[in-house]
C-alpha cells in the first residue's frame, strides 16, 4: 500500500486514527497490539504471502533480543548471540534479494547451468532486516532495554510509517517511546502537515520527474534517439526524481510516527546544495548512512587508524552500501564509485576550504559526480549506463532535438520548483516573516491547497511509481 494512494489516504490511515484516538486512548498495550496489528495489514495488502517472512524476522529477533539480555555476564556468550543475529538475519535478505544474482554470475563465470526458482523480493526487506538487527544490537549494546512482549518487537519492526521505505529507525530512537510516549496536539498536527508536505514532493514533483526520466533512460535502452540535451535532461530529472521520491517517503513516515507519538530522525538534509562528496553523504539518506557508520564502520576501528586500514575501512562500507541497495553490478559500482571519491577526499582535505571563490567549484565538482551516480543507479546495466554517459558527452548522437524541446517545455515549471525546494528557502522564508495570525493563515491556506492538488492529483492519475520499494 502506497501513502500516496487513494486506499490509505482516504480509509486506511483516517480508520487506524479514530480507532487509535477513539477507541483504544486509555490502554497504551492495546494501542500497541492494534497498530501492529495493523502494519501487518498494511503489508499485507500488496503482497500477503511475505508477511511469514517478517513474522519469521520478528520472532527470531525477538528470541534473540531476549538470550543476548540474559547472557550479559558473558563477554562469549554475548558475542555469540550477535553473530547469530546478524548471520540469520543477512541469511534472509540474501536469499530473497541476493540468491538468483548470485547464482546467475557463477553459471556466466564458470559456464554452469545451476537453475533455482525466480525468487521475489519482498517489499522493505532491506528496511526492515536492518531494523530488526538494530534491536538486538542496541539490546547488546545497552542502549535500550529488552522488549519480553513479542508484540512490542513487532510494532518497532513493522511500524507501517517506516516499514517499506524507511527511514531505518534506530531501536535506540524509539525503545522508550513504544511503552511510554505521549502524543500531543502540537505533534499531531505538526506531523500532518509534515505529512502533506512529503505528500506533494512526491505527487507533485517526484511523479513529474519521473515521466520525463523514464522517457530518456527507457527509450535510449530500448532503441530510440537520444540527443546530448535530452540525456543531460533526463538524468536531471531522475536526480529530482529519487531525491523528491525519497525524501517525501521519509517526510510522510516522520509526521506518520509524530502523529502516533513516535519521534523519528531527520532522513535528508538538502543534500543538493553539497559541496563535497563526503558533506552529500552526511545529508542524504542519513539513516542509511548513520547505520553502516556505527554497527560497521565504528566496530572496524573508524578512521583512527592507520591510512591502510582506512581505506580498508571504507572499502567495506562502501561495498556494503551499494550492495544494499540491489543485487546488480550497477549497485556495486555505484558504492565502489563513492568509496573512490571518498578516499580521495579524505586523503587530501582539498574541499575543506573557506574560500568563497572555490565554493562554486567544489559544488559543481560534487553535483557532477552525483549525477554520474545517478546514471549508473538509474540504468539497467552498466552497459547501458555507458551508453547514457556516451550520449551525454556527445559521442554518439546531436545536440538537440524537437523531443529535448517538448520535455524541456513540459518539465521547466518542475524544474524551477524542484531547484528552488533543493534548497532551504522555507527555512529562511520561515525566519524573515513574522509569525502573525496574517502568515499563519497564508500558511494554513497553502498546507490546504497542496493537500487539495496532491489529492487531485493521485485521483487523476494512475502513475504513481515509487523507487525505493525495490529496495
Amino acid at each position: 500500500m502506497l501513502f500516496s494512494s487513494p486506499v490509505f489516504i482516504y480509509c486506511f490511515l483516517p480508520i487506524v486514527l479514530f480507532v487509535y484516538y477513539v477507541f483504544l486512548r486509555k490502554n497504551r498495550a492495546l494501542q500497541n497490539i492494534f497498530l501492529f496489528l495493523a502494519s501487518l495489514f498494511f503489508y499485507a495488502w500488496g503482497e500477503p504471502k511475505f508477511v511469514l517472512v517478517m513474522l519469521l524476522s520478528i520472532v527470531m529477533n525477538w528470541v534473540f533480543g531476549i538470550l543476548v539480555d540474559k547472557s550479559r555476564e558473558s563477554q562469549t556468550k554475548s558475542k555469540l548471540i550477535i553473530a547469530l543475529t546478524v548471520a540469520a538475519n543477512l541469511s534472509i535478505l540474501f536469499i530473497f534479494k541476493y540468491l538468483n544474482f548470485t547464482v546467475n554470475n557463477i553459471n556466466s563465470l564458470f559456464h554452469s547451468d545451476i537453475t533455482i526458482r525466480q525468487i521475489a523480493l519482498p517489499i522493505g526487506v532491506s528496511f526492515f532486516t536492518f531494523q530488526a538487527m538494530s534491536y538486538v544490537i542496541d539490546v547488546y549494546r545497552g542502549k535500550g532495554e529488552v522488549q519480553k512482549n513479542i508484540m512490542n518487537v513487532g510494532l518497532y519492526i513493522s511500524f507501517f510509517p517506516q516499514l517499506i521505505a524507511g527511514p531505518i529507525v534506530r531501536y535506540e530512537t524509539v525503545a522508550e517511546e513504544i511503552k511510554n510516549r505521549k502524543e500531543t496536539k502540537e505533534d499531531f498536527f505538526s506531523g500532518f502537515t509534515r505529512f502533506i508536505l512529503g505528500f506533494a514532493k512526491k505527487v507533485l514533483l517526484a511523479n513529474s520527474f519521473a515521466i520525463i526520466a523514464d522517457r530518456s533512460f527507457d527509450g535510449l535502452s530500448s532503441g530510440a534517439d537520444l540527443s546530448v540535451l535530452g540525456a543531460w535532461l533526463g538524468a536531471v530529472c531522475y536526480a529530482f526524481q529519487i531525491f523528491y521520491d525519497f525524501s517525501g517517503y521519509s517526510d510522510m513516515a516522520i509526521g506518520l510516527g509524530k502523529m502516533f507519538g513516535f519521534h523519528f530522525l531527520e532522513n535528508f538534509n538538502y543534500p543538493y546544495i553539497s559541496t563535497s562528496i563526503t558533506e552529500f553523504w552526511r545529508r542524504w539518506h542519513i539513516s542509511l548512512g548513520t547505520w553502516f557508520r556505527d554497527y560497521v564502520y565504528f566496530p572496524l576501528g573508524g578512521s583512527r587508524v592507520k591510512k591502510g586500514r582506512l581505506i580498508f575501512n571504507l572499502f567495506v562500507v562502501w561495498l556494503l552500501t551499494g550492495v544494499w541497495h540491489g543485487a546488480n553490478w550497477t549497485f556495486v559500482l555505484w558504492g565502489l564509485m563513492y568509496f573512490v571519491l571518498l578516499v580521495a577526499e579524505k586523503l587530501t582535505g582539498f574541499y575543506k576550504t573557506d574560500k568563497k571563490a572555490a565554493k562554486p567549484f567544489l559544488w559543481l565538482y560534487t553535483a557532477f559526480f552525483v549525477l554520474m551516480g545517478w546514471v549508473l543507479f538509474r540504468s539497467n546495466s552498466i552497459g547501458e549506463a555507458v551508453q547514457y554517459m556516451k550520449v551525454m558527452f556527445g559521442f554518439t548522437s546531436s545536440i538537440y532535438d524537437e523531443a529535448f524541446i517538448l520535455n524541456f517545455k513540459q518539465i521547466l515549471a518542475y524544474l524551477a520548483f524542484g531547484i528552488l525546494f533543493s534548497f532551504p528557502i522555507t527555512q529562511i522564508i520561515k525566519k524573515k516573516l513574522p509569525s502573525n495570525i496574517v502568515t499563519n493563515v497564508i500558511y494554513v491556506l497553502v498546507i490546504c491547497g497542496l493537500f487539495i492538488l496532491s489529492v487531485a492529483s493521485i485521483v487523476s492519475s494512475s502513475y504513481n511509481p515509487f523507487i525505493y520499494f525495490n529496495f
